[in-house]
């Protein structure tokens, strides 16, 4: 059986946003937890992440969301567990000079190709991170980029509660054919 971690950014992901939807639906399924979405700590996200990753039942796939995929980039250019790959959706750019302070420490984004299969998904009016840097970084990476049009920063704001588009993604991205269980009202 296949695990999934979510993995939120700053903040969390809050009700209605797609991987809250995705922790609900996808069998197998955890959620990192920290002990403060509000003031992150790069080394105890860090942490708390490879304690994640150390505890699922198999290799996991990792499902991250802002500043999720920037801890699960500094998580694996230092450590060695295995996972089965990652969906890195809208990564931020924490070098921009716009940048809150509470995410400071998590910055230089690392740049070293990830050693599992991934895919970033961003969006072309990301008010976090312009199309340019998502380039950069998903080349830096080693995965393949998806640049959606108009999704804002694709979240639960945005508009994107369960996702199904970025399931399939998920799906193509573990070799299965559905991702999640099936929604009494599913929306794009």
């Amino acid at each position: 059986m296949l695990s999934y971690l979510i993995v939120p950014g700053w903040r969390g992901s809050g009700v209605g946003h797609w991987q809250t939807c995705w922790a609900q639906s996808l069998a197998g399924a955890a959620r990192l937890v920290v002990q403060s979405w509000e003031e992150p700590d790069p080394r105890e996200w860090h942490d708390a992440l490879d304690a994640a990753i150390a505890a699922a039942p198999t290799p996991p796939i990792l499902v991250a969301h802002s500043l999720g995929c920037v801890v699960v980039a500094r998580w694996a250019a230092r450590t060695a567990r295995p996972v089965r790959g990652a969906l890195l959706v809208a990564p931020p750019d924490l070098e921009r000079s716009d940048c809150p302070r509470e995410l400071h420490g998590f910055a230089p984004v690392p740049r070293a190709r990830l050693p599992f299969a991934a895919r970033v998904i961003a969006s072309d009016n990301d008010p976090y991170a312009a199309p340019a840097r998502s380039q950069q970084l998903a080349g830096a990476w080693g995965a393949p980029l998806t640049m959606l049009q108009g999704a804002g920063h694709i979240n639960g704001e945005s508009g994107f509660g369960p996702w199904l588009e970025g399931q399939r993604w998920l799906a193509e991205l573990t070799g299965t054919t559905r991702a999640a269980r099936p929604h009494a009202a599913e929306h794009a």
